[in-house]
């Protein structure tokens, strides 16, 4: 469900960006003007943007039932769906929790790590997505530098009995599973492209890290991403409408 509702927004929103709600480090003692600045850029964005991505910048500070609920309630009404960006990685009985509450907090789906495993690691929460009806994107190939380390690494593949890349296996992985998206940076369209093949058009890729990681959106879209996700660029602007608004007709040109 939660694949058709990004569809059905992004057709709405006339739009493929998603909002990364990202900031530096705030005062704990200025909790309440975060949750405003937040707050702001969602009503100034929202009608650039076919969803918001939320993770620890606001949950740390904010709280996950307090703030944030808050803030997704707000988001919901602009008609936008939410992502919670936890990147669960852990035994299967935890990462059930986790989904759990998030989902009852009012995400719409939860990015997760594949490097977990399936069984009693992945799969409760994609057991618990199923029941609760929201979404679960895997986390294939990260925007940083770093990021070939682990998802650029070769691992055996018992089926091909040979060596493959760390995230053409997650990327097969994701598929497998049913995951209702693919996170792959923008900084690395090449692998966009190569990751893309792998899912065809039966899992959508969001591209983290344009702008100040480097990554371009247009070449991120020329490559296979369906959905651009944005952060910095947008939070930390003077103007993050007109960002948001440049960038979004940027897209549609190309």
């Amino acid at each position: 469900m939660f694949k058709t509702l990004m569809e059905k927004t992004a057709k709405k929103k006339k739009s493929n960006i998603v909002l990364a709600l990202d900031f530096p480090f705030f005062d704990l003692n200025d909790k309440k003007n975060l949750f405003y600045k937040a707050r702001n850029i969602i009503d100034e964005v929202h009608p650039f943007v076919c969803a918001v991505k939320i993770n620890h910048h606001l949950v740390l500070p904010l709280g996950t039932f307090q703030g944030v609920k808050k803030l997704i309630e707000f988001i919901h009404e602009k008609e936008l769906p939410t992502i919670m960006d936890c990147k669960a990685n852990d035994i299967g009985s935890t990462n059930k929790v986790i989904a759990k509450y998030y989902y009852s907090a009012g995400f719409d789906a939860l990015i997760a790590n594949p490097f977990v495993g399936w069984d009693e690691g992945l799969k409760p929460i994609f057991e618990v997505a199923k029941k609760m009806q929201r979404g679960v994107i895997v986390l294939v190939y990260m925007s940083h530098k770093g990021a070939k380390e682990g998802y650029g690494q070769l691992v055996y593949d018992e089926e091909k009995k040979g060596k493959i890349a760390q995230y053409v296996s997650f990327a097969r992985k994701a598929l497998n599973w049913g995951a209702d998206g693919a996170v792959v940076g923008a900084t690395v369209p090449e692998k966009i492209t190569e990751i893309h093949e792998i899912l065809e058009d039966k899992i959508p890729i969001y591209s983290p890290g344009i702008g100040i990681q480097g990554g371009k959106a247009v070449s991120a879209f020329n490559a296979g991403a369906s959905y651009l996700i944005v952060g910095r660029s947008i939070t930390l602007a003077e103007n993050p409408k007109e960002i948001a608004r440049i960038l979004n007709e940027k897209l549609k040109i190309n």
